[in-house]
Parts: structure tokens; C-alpha cells; sequence
């Protein structure tokens, strides 16, 4: 069967103080967030490491884009920040639970930018896999090991284009598929088409043994009112323009493919932080889901292959 192959601007050498060639600017923006976080007093997360990033690509902190940047603290700019940070602390919390309950690998899809395997206190035997793009692992690597970051876990880049065969490495980096595995798909599906969406749950799901874990987004970031403050934000509006909506309803599709799903309320879950949303809430909240010992077979069929299954042209890294 043909995979679709989605679109992605070609790549290019980037201009002194640009991010290299496949590093998304939405990437250092969810930096952006995270450094502001941060700096908080009563921060829900700690990322030492992502105002190093924001350094490394200086001209995205230009004095051109200040304006721009000023506007995030506000309106729909604000309420996407919101997200971000809820976000990550939320999958936080999943993935340490997760490794709590036994889960000893854990695998970031489409990583970007993300430091958990260095912020994060992992138990002992934790291995984390970072599947991206390879410059953008070099870009990270780059910038971690000129500030001699050391993860506190078995850290496992894992060089792949989601759109070619990202399954077949991931294995070869060690992942074991007749073991429990924990997924995180952070900030993704929104910017797959549906089909790309469900081919990748499928390839994550051929990899998945019983007791495996799901984390992602419950609905499109983008969606309703949202989405057109967005577009008329120009703070955001870059990033509005690369939703494609990812599957209508990511919940009954993984019931469908026999995972138990878990829905929580974004609203909810900001007010367990003790935030509050500056405006419409990014999505629906966010799934989590296990693959249960003994699980009804899939509707519409799963196939066993394990060719590769298409991905992303995800414009955007965390």
C-alpha cells in the first residue's frame, strides 16, 4: 500500500542566527514557553535547558520579533501558552507514572526539543528513545553537550523522518516490542492529515505489548474560536496555518483499535495545576490509554506488516 507522503518545505541552510535546516521555529517557540515558565516562582516545571536553545537560534529572539514575542503573554498568544505548559506538565507527570508503574521504555515521538531525559528524575532501567529528524538531534546535542547536560536515564536518539520507515530503527536502537512500552505524541496529530494520523497510531500499535501506554492531545489545539484568534494573531497565526486537524475522534478510534482510553478535561487539568486558560481552551484536553493483556480485535482490520507506516511532515518540534 502507498503511504502518503506529506508535504515539507525543502530544506535549507539557515542564515546566521537561524535554527538549522528541519528545527521548526514552533519548536524554540514552545521553548520560548518553556523558559518563561521556568522563571516562574510557582512554575509547574523546571527546563533548565530550553533558554539554551532560544540562544543557539538568536534570531529568533530578534529585535524584529520582539514585538511579536511581547504579544505571546497576551489574548490568544496567552492561552496557547497556557496549553504548552499544561502540556508538559501533564505528559510529565503520565511518563513518571508510567515508569512508577514498571514501564522501562519510553519512546517520544517526534521529540524536538524536549529535555525530559535530562529534567526528569527517571527510575533506575529507564530507557527513553527520541525519534526526530537527525539535524534536529544533532541541534540538540549540540546545545546540551556545550552546557554538559547529563541525562538521568538511558537516553536513545533515534534518527528517523516519520514519513519513511521510523520503526525499524527505533528496534534497532533497542526498543523491545514484546515488552510494555510508554508512547508520548506530543503536539502532533493536530498537524497530521487523518490518514497520517491513524497510519501512525497503527505503527505505534504494531510495536505495543500489552501494558503498553498512550499519551497524546484529545482533540485539534486549533479547533472553533480558537482556531480563528489564531489566525487573526499574528503572534500565532505561522503556527494555525500548519494544523491539518489529525482523526476527528482520536478516543473511539484507539477504543476501536483496543486500547483503554482516558479522557481528561483540559479546563479540568489546568485547574488542578492551579492555573487558569486566558481565553478558549487549546483542545479537548488530553487521552491516555493502555493496551490491556487481552484486547478486542481491531475495527477495520490493523495489519501486522512491519513495513514502514507513514508519518509526519510535522513542520513543528517540541
Amino acid at each position: 500500500m502507498t503511504r502518503p507522503r506529506p508535504s515539507r518545505p525543502p530544506a535549507q541552510r539557515g542564515a546566521p542566527g537561524e535554527p538549522p535546516a528541519g528545527v521548526g521555529r514552533t519548536a524554540l517557540g514552545a521553548a520560548i514557553f518553556r523558559a518563561i515558565e521556568s522563571r516562574r516562582a510557582d512554575r509547574l516545571f523546571a527546563d533548565p535547558y530550553a533558554a539554551a536553545f532560544l540562544a543557539a537560534a538568536p534570531a529568533v529572539l530578534h529585535r524584529a520579533n520582539r514585538g511579536t514575542l511581547a504579544r505571546l503573554g497576551i489574548a490568544t498568544g496567552a492561552a496557547f501558552q497556557t496549553h504548552v505548559v499544561i502540556r508538559t506538565r501533564f505528559f510529565d507527570d503520565y511518563l513518571l507514572a508510567a515508569a512508577a508503574a514498571g514501564v522501562r521504555q519510553l519512546v517520544l515521538v517526534a521529540a524536538g526539543l524536549d529535555t525530559r531525559a535530562y529534567r526528569l528524575a527517571w527510575p533506575a532501567g529507564c530507557r527513553l528513545f527520541e525519534v526526530d529528524l537527525p539535524e534536529v538531534l544533532e541541534f540538540k546535542h549540540r546545545v546540551l553537550a556545550a552546557r554538559a547536560a547529563v541525562p538521568s536515564c538511558d537516553r536513545r536518539p533515534v534518527p528517523a523522518d516519520l514519513r519513511e520507515d521510523w520503526t525499524t530503527p527505533l528496534v534497532a536502537a533497542g526498543l523491545h516490542p514484546d515488552q510494555p512500552t510508554g508512547w508520548l505524541l506530543e503536539g502532533l496529530l493536530s498537524y497530521l492529515s487523518a490518514g497520517e494520523a491513524e497510519a501512525l497510531l497503527r505503527a505505534v500499535g504494531r510495536l505495543s505489548a500489552a501494558g503498553s501506554r498512550l499519551a497524546c492531545e484529545a482533540g485539534d489545539p486549533g479547533a472553533g474560536e480558537l482556531r480563528e484568534r489564531a489566525r487573526a494573531t499574528p503572534a500565532v497565526a505561522e503556527f494555525a496555518r500548519l494544523w491539518r486537524g489529525g482523526l476527528p475522534d482520536p478516543a473511539g478510534w484507539l477504543t476501536d483499535q483496543g486500547w483503554r482510553v482516558s479522557h481528561h478535561d483540559g479546563a479540568a487539568v489546568t485547574a488542578g495545576y492551579q492555573r487558569t486558560v486566558p481565553g478558549p481552551v487549546a483542545g479537548g484536553g488530553f487521552l491516555t490509554a493502555v493496551r490491556p493483556s487481552t484486547a478486542p480485535p481491531p475495527v477495520g482490520g490493523q495489519s501486522t506488516g512491519a513495513g514502514p507506516a507513514a508519518g509526519s511532515g510535522r513542520p513543528r518540534r517540541k
